[in-house]
């Protein structure tokens, strides 16, 4: 039991391993790198998540043209359709294996949001949906946005807005 006890002691001690790790300070002096510093300047082109211009971006609502509804439509088919699916409807493939449903966009609450709304839940995340604010630059948020409208005006568009062709072929469908 003694012998027992004293080889657990001394193969404790031997892992405390991780409290000791070699490492650097900031600022501390380096052999790792050319210029002689541990801490070094980010790459070329990095912008900082509290950045001036990404902030003004997001506060200019751009033009709805068919060009950033298109690239709304791709933005959504990459992030938002896992969840939401193609059509908005919250029955995706993430909820279909389990995770919470997101409510459809096509429900009132949602159709009377504005599209800020959509904008500011892409930026900061919402219940259990989190930020893609790393993943989706502001114009894209925004033309996110404007692919959901087009969503749901898909959905519940008013008959007044069809010709009178259009309307004859819908009457027409089984």
């Amino acid at each position: 039991m003694r012998r027992a006890l004293l080889t657990l002691c001394l193969v404790s001690a031997g892992c405390d391993q991780m409290s000791h790790q070699p490492r650097y300070d900031s600022y501390e002096r380096s052999t790792l790198f050319a210029d002689g510093t541990s801490m070094q300047a980010p790459p070329g082109g990095t912008i900082g998540r509290d950045d001036p211009a990404l902030a003004a971006e997001l506060a200019q609502r751009p033009d709805i043209t068919p060009q950033l509804l298109e690239r709304g439509q791709q933005r959504f088919g990459i992030y938002c359709s896992p969840c939401h699916d193609y059509s908005g409807s919250g029955h995706g493939t993430v909820p279909a294996r389990g995770f919470p449903q997101p409510p459809s966009f096509h429900i009132d609450r949602l159709r009377q949001a504005p599209s800020r709304y959509f904008v500011e839940v892409i930026t900061t995340g919402h219940g259990v949906m989190y930020s893609y604010a790393d993943r989706v630059t502001p114009r894209d948020r925004w033309a996110i946005a404007a692919y959901i409208r087009a969503l749901q005006l898909s959905q519940d568009a008013p008959a007044a807005l069809l010709t009178p062709d259009e309307r004859a072929r819908l009457e027409a469908q089984p």
